[in-house]
């Protein structure tokens, strides 16, 4: 096909009518690149799982973990950066004077990306006039584990990486009155954010706790998708 049947065709598949779409471009490149719809994220589900599957039952060991404390989850993490922050023992709640066995280490898996979004082929005049909309979805596991066990951070950057043109954070508390072990929810839109978008830095972060053994808090469907609609200037 010609150049400008490659650009009909992406016009009319992702329904881009009134968008710039400057003659300049490698259109049957940007077809096959297929940017919008699809998860730009890589390895989103790092322990194979799914949130069409409750998240399996935690493991308790027949024998109590008598060794140095473990901070860091198993799974493959390739495609992700990744850090532990390991955080000081919780004593606000001992009465002075109580004797304490054994206390819960807990530590942050932090986990991140970033989206090079010119590099899966959407180009300048769509991301500074167009400004299709940003979906963020991730899903993780609920449990019993601490009143804070998830946190979200996602910022929208321009060319230098550095300059943060929009961001959305979640830090949800959890109710843990009642136990249900399944996975919750989190998703965000940026619609309106502006000119200047060239990157999506996608972090979160997930409590583990070592007492008597490893527990950690797993995550899966983790996605960045950009869609074919205007935002709303």
């Amino acid at each position: 096909m010609s150049a400008a049947e490659w650009k009909k065709k992406c016009e009319e598949e992702w329904s881009l009518q009134g968008a710039p779409m400057p003659d300049g471009l490698d259109w049957k490149s940007v077809y096959e690149a297929k940017p919008f719809g699809r998860n730009l994220l890589k390895n989103p589900a790092p322990y194979g799982l799914s949130k069409d599957v409750p998240p399996p039952e935690p493991e308790l060991p027949a024998v109590p973990d008598r060794g140095p404390p473990r901070f860091q989850p198993d799974g493959d993490f390739t495609g992700w950066t990744t850090n532990t922050e390991v955080l000081p023992y919780d004593t606000s709640g001992i009465p002075k004077g109580a004797a304490v066995c054994g206390l819960p280490r807990y530590s942050w898996f932090i986990m991140e990306q970033v989206v090079d979004l010119k590099a899966e082929r959407l180009w300048d005049e769509l991301l500074d006039e167009f400004q299709p909309e940003i979906a963020i979805q991730d899903w993780y596991e609920e449990s019993q584990l601490h009143d804070s066990i998830y946190q979200l951070h996602v910022k929208l950057l321009g060319a230098d990486k550095n300059t943060v043109i929009s961001e959305h954070t979640v830090n949800p508390t959890e109710q843990r009155q009642a136990y249900s072990h399944k996975w919750k929810a989190v998703s965000h839109v940026f619609s309106g954010y502006g000119p200047g978008v060239r990157y999506v830095h996608f972090l979160h972060r997930l409590k583990n706790s070592f007492l008597n053994g490893f527990h950690n808090t797993r995550f899966t469907g983790s996605a960045v998708i950009v869609r074919p609609s205007k935002s709303s200037l």
